[in-house]
């Protein structure tokens, strides 16, 4: 069967070498049609759980309360914040950025309603609105209420009065918003609906139309509410925040990121090459398999719509990578065959090298596809995406290196390569010297490391600051300070609490009449006093900044009754006399139509060093449940801090538990490929090692899990062990020669353990790369991993045949 497969792969490929050049040529071709329809995507939903059932209560609640997907400008001036001169800058960037096409409504410290600059009885307050643009304005008095107000204190402005912050809402797509509704509703119905999977499909390909429609049209308000700000700087000092801008901002991170990756691994390749192999052939042919890999999955990418996020933005640089390291692999082992075999023809040559290297370089092609199957199975969309995106890479790399790179070798003469003693053979050779003459030292060394692994991986946590994913110089992370520091916070979380079942009044013609106290579980003296008590234990929890609820409105509202609390017959009164505008910014936010269910709306401090979500969450459930008598089904913490925090800890959860899987699969993998349990275990004794130790390191450091961190023990699985299944397949034909283990393993280390530092030392170059991101867990994805080939590297050279010699395997 095996002879008659190369028999046709020869036929086919080293036989009719043009003909299979310009069949690959004409489908590479076909896919970079598609790279200009490559897409990039940075929303908040790409950072969420998939099927987390607090995602679809979240956009329930963001529904019925409000979006936060708004645009933040903060205004710090140089002169008195309520000053006229500045009080009419404001109105002028407020003016401007209101007739942005996409804008729908600004709100600033000018339009909000004041009920003491000067104090106001409720019947004023029934008749007219006041705020800082009316003509009976006392801005001193209003200034001070701002600075002071329950509810426009350190929300609005900070209490030194030095600093504002505008909410710019955006239009809303109610096209977007309605199909993914739909979507979402079709996803609890999927098994009793018969075309549900085909309506699915249609659905999330309108979805994505819609989306790509979207982001352009953020893109370029975002773009254009920055040109507004350029022309008021000269004023004051001016952040651009919120979800959107983040979201903007990520994409042209992105976008940059792939841009100097690529170039930065592409200028790494040629300069290994040449000072590797010194000859232009073995710098030309494995450059253009690498970048045709490369460029047709951005193609593929492309053509399947398949959006590139935060995650996978790295996806081009490993790609080049991995099929850089296949492809030296197949050079190194030509040239080792045209040093020896002076008559052999170029066809023998090249058909030799293939032959002897299909079964390894098949092998590390699938296990690291199994590594990188690991990520399937995290529940988070961009890293299944990652994952499957390296799946398919890979598959590409390995078809292109055993197709296009002998076929264009074969239209090339034969080079004979010379004898030559390098800098890596000498560092291979002493490595040999070494473990031979001191193999209880190798042994003592690794089991040290693994004292550090073991040690050190209990250290590991998932809590970190989503402000330290951007550099200090980043418009994110300034802007996220500010907030943080002066304006309450930045992470919105929402506490929601609901009446209970039993409790609950549902009277259609009280409602109607706006008599919400009659109606509401909370409306009314009693409930009121409670959500006091709540919001009261909530603010004064160390971890949360700004806390908005019922009790902030209601404490503007009791300063009209010389601060004390209304009754039930007046608090009906109030309700049904306020203004649409005050209610809406008083009591719609916090309080449902029915009065039945309480929103508190609080911010998280994102720079406190010490905040822990998970234990904050589970703070506030227990601390509402036992000590206030909620029952738990009244009680749901919901925004995107809970969101993050799922994210997190389902890192864990799904990708650390899962490593033992990936091992146990990559073991299966190594008896069938050695037929020997005792030289399978060998093999993956060293990649235990080393992803164990790069775990610990992170733990010993510090440095938490994230999106792009929890990565780097799968890819160090799957590159890992591509070493030792070259090392041990090298071993096995030199120990047949004579039957001497430590003669045989000297001999790998002067052939095949070059192919594997060259591999190794570009792997490691190419990951130093991502030092330049401006995305900080990339930066640490990239010594990280850079650091984890290494220890692989040194693993394989070093314990790897200490083991095999030790125990006699082979």
């Amino acid at each position: 069967m095996l002879s008659r497969i190369t028999l046709i792969y020869n036929t086919l490929v080293l036989r009719q070498p043009l003909g299979t050049l310009i069949a690959l040529t004409l489908v590479i071709v076909y896919f970079l049609l598609y790279i200009p329809e490559f897409e990039l995507d940075a929303s908040a939903d790409s950072l969420v759980l998939e099927n987390d059932s607090s995602l679809k209560y979240y956009r329930i609640i963001r529904e019925r309360y409000g979006s936060d997907d708004f645009l933040i400008v903060t205004y710090s001036p140089e002169k008195e914040l309520f000053s006229s001169a500045v009080l009419a800058d404001i109105k002028r960037l407020r003016d401007e950025i209101t007739q942005l096409e996409q804008v729908d409504s600004v709100i600033s410290l000018l339009d909000v309603p004041l009920v003491d600059s000067p104090p106001m009885t409720l019947a004023e307050i029934s008749r007219q609105v006041r705020t800082l643009e009316s003509e009976d304005i006392d801005v001193e008095m209003a200034e001070r209420e701002m600075r002071s107000s329950p509810l426009y204190r350190n929300l609005l402005v900070n209490s030194q009065g030095d600093t504002t912050a505008m909410q710019v809402n955006l239009v809303i797509n109610q096209t977007l918003r309605d199909l993914v509704d739909s979507r979402d509703k079709l996803y609890d119905k999927v098994t009793t609906i018969p075309d549900a999977n085909q309506r699915l499909a249609e659905l999330s390909a309108r979805i994505k139309v819609e989306n790509l429609a979207q982001k352009e049209k953020v893109e370029r308000t975002i773009a254009e509410v920055r040109e507004v700000m350029d022309g008021h700087r000269a004023e004051a000092t001016l952040y651009l925040g919120g979800v959107p801008m983040i979201a903007s901002d990520s994409i042209r991170f992105i976008r940059s990121d792939l841009k100097v990756f690529g170039v930065g691994v592409v200028a790494f390749i040629v300069v290994i090459l040449l000072v590797s192999f010194r000859n232009i052939r073995w710098v030309v042919l494995p450059l253009a398999v690498c970048l045709a890999s490369a460029m047709s999955m951005v193609g593929y990418l492309g053509w399947a719509q398949w959006s590139v996020t935060v995650v996978s933005s790295n996806f081009i640089s490993l790609l080049l990578i991995i099929t850089l390291s296949l492809i030296i692999h197949l050079v190194v082992r030509y040239r080792e065959l045209a040093m020896t075999r002076a008559e052999a023809s170029q066809f023998a040559l090249v058909s030799e090298t293939v032959a002897s290297k299909f079964s390894p370089s098949f092998y590390t092609a699938i296990t690291t596809m199994v590594a990188f199957g690991s990520l399937l199975v995290s529940g988070i969309r961009p890293v299944i995406d990652f994952g499957w995106m390296m799946i398919i890479g890979i598959s590409v790399s390995f078809v292109l290196a055993f197709t296009l790179f002998p076929a264009a070798l074969m239209l090339l003469p034969r080079i004979d390569s010379l004898a030559s003693k390098d800098l890596t053979g000498k560092v291979t050779s002493a490595i040999a010297d070494f473990i031979q003459h001191r193999t209880r030292a190798t042994l003592l060394l690794f089991l040290g490391l693994i004292v550090v692994a073991l040690t050190g991986i209990p250290r590991l946590s998932v809590e970190n600051r989503f402000i330290d994913y951007f550099k200090d110089d980043t418009e994110i992370y300034q802007g996220m300070t500010l907030i943080d520091t002066r304006l309450g916070g930045t992470t919105p979380m929402d506490v929601i609490i609901d009446a209970p079942k039993d409790e609950i009044l549902q009277d259609p013609e009280l409602l109607e009449d706006g008599d919400i106290t009659s109606n509401s579980y909370w409306f009314n003296r009693d409930g009121l006093r409670e959500v006091t008590r709540i919001h009261q234990y909530l603010d004064d929890l160390p971890e949360t900044g700004k806390v908005l609820s019922l009790h902030t409105g209601m404490q503007m509202l009791e300063s009209l009754n010389d601060g004390k609390p209304y009754s039930d017959f007046k608090l009906a009164v109030v309700y049904k006399r306020l203004p649409e505008a005050v209610r809406k910014a008083l009591i719609d936010p916090y309080l449902s139509a029915d009065g039945n269910q309480l929103r508190f709306s609080i911010r998280l401090y994102e720079s406190d060093k010490n905040l822990r979500r998970q234990q904050l969450l589970d703070k506030i459930y227990s601390d509402l449940t036992a000590t206030y008598d909620l029952a738990p089904e009244q009680l749901n913490i919901s925004g995107m801090a809970v969101l993050y925090n799922n994210l997190l800890q389902s890192l864990f959860r799904s990708q650390i538990l899962t490593l033992g899987a990936v091992f146990i699969a990559i073991l299966l993998m190594f008896i069938a490929l050695f037929r020997s349990l005792r030289l399978a275990l060998a093999a993956i004794v060293p990649n235990i090692i080393s992803a164990g130790l790069i775990l610990g390191l992170m733990g010993w450091i510090g440095i938490p899990l994230d999106i792009m961190t929890i990565t780097i023990a799968a890819i160090n699985i799957g590159i890992g062990v591509d070493d030792s299944i070259h090392y041990i397949h090298r071993f096995r034909e030199e120990f047949k020669q004579d039957g001497d283990f430590w003669m045989a393993i000297r001999r790998c280390h002067n052939s095949i353990a070059r192919a594997m530092y060259y591999t190794s030392v570009t792997i490691v170059l190419g990951f130093s790369i991502l030092a330049l991101s401006n995305f900080i867990p990339t930066i640490y994805f990239g010594a990280l991993s850079g650091l984890a080939m290494i220890t692989a590297l040194i693993a394989n050279l070093m314990l790897l045949p200490v083991l095999i010699a030790r125990f006699r395997l082979s």
